[in-house]
């Protein structure tokens, strides 16, 4: 009897990766133009900042993804500890309403800005989080055709590389209430790795959500690990991106992310750098545990 539930947990799963789709080309090209020097490096408070903005609000806008209220800029202000002086920030937010459980809310979000320019020198920050950002787009689109159960909301955070600000804003001042977030889904840095591996940080906080990523492991193949988030599971990320602001409101969340490598943080972080096969499996097991824990929320053990 246990083998026969797990073969069936295994055909079911196989199904949803299988029904799980991301548009490969559309992710690529997303990428590629969130990451060139047009952009220059899309720091806070930036005129490439404020270009990215625009070119993420028109994909949403021909994507028919609808805004969190009449508009899809959420704007903030915040203390640069960096300038030492008040500064504006400008979160994305839009939403896929629930079919089922529309008053419950999923967050899934990527941050994307980046440093900017230094010494002449653009960090174009394709991996640092171009990347999550492009996926980010592509779970929104699949969402807007496929409506989830419960709403999600697709944050599109400005100023994590001041602070994880943009989450810290989002989460003291909600467009929700507080208490009907039941989980953040944060993505920061998919795009490559040498081996194919992908990390999940969040597990030894939160260990009900480990049953819906292994239930998924072995329909993808790229290799997922666990860890960053407990004792001896090396450097630990549990406050490293944005998920950190809602873990410190108790809520549940999973961090998606890579071990950092040579161009972390560097100027050579390009395009060209990425694992194209890497990112596109790593952007379907995202979205495919993003439907997963829609789907089976009420039924885990928490």
């Amino acid at each position: 009897m246990k083998y026969s539930f797990f073969i069936f947990l295994f055909f079911i799963s196989s199904i949803l990766i299988a029904q799980t789709t991301i548009d490969s080309t559309r992710l690529l090209q997303n990428l590629e133009e969130l990451a060139s020097d047009k952009y220059a490096g899309r720091a806070t408070q930036s005129k490439g900042n404020e270009l990215a903005q625009a070119y993420l609000i028109q994909q949403l806008k021909a994507m028919e993804v609808t805004p969190i209220d009449s508009v899809y800029q959420v704007p903030f202000t915040f203390w640069n500890w960096m300038k030492k002086e008040k500064t504006e920030g400008e979160n994305i937010v839009a939403i896929a309403k629930g079919t089922q459980f529309p008053n419950q809310y999923i967050v899934l979000s990527a941050h994307y800005d980046h440093v900017g320019t230094k010494n002449n020198a653009i960090y174009n920050g394709a991996d640092d989080n171009a990347s999550g950002t492009c996926t980010l787009l592509e779970l929104a689109a699949y969402f807007t055709k496929h409506p989830p159960k419960h709403s999600i909301i697709f944050a599109f955070f400005d100023a994590e590389e001041l602070g994880l600000q943009g989450a810290k804003c989002f989460v003291d001042e909600p467009p929700i209430s507080k208490d009907s977030i039941i989980l953040n889904l944060n993505m920061d840095m998919i795009s490559r790795h040498k081996k194919s591996e992908l990390n999940i940080c969040g597990t030894y906080h939160y260990p009900f959500l480990k049953s819906a990523c292994d239930s998924l492991i072995a329909t993808t193949p790229i290799t997922i690990t666990f860890g960053h988030d407990g004792p001896n599971t090396g450097q630990i990320w549990t406050n490293s991106s944005d998920h950190g602001a809602f873990h410190a409101e108790k809520i549940p969340f999973l961090y998606f992310g890579v071990e950092d490598h040579k161009d972390y943080h560097k100027p050579s972080d390009d395009f060209e750098n990425i694992h194209p096969s890497f990112y596109y499996h790593a952007s379907r097991y995202v979205l495919a545990v993003s439907k997963y824990l829609d789907e089976h929320w009420e039924a885990l053990e928490k």
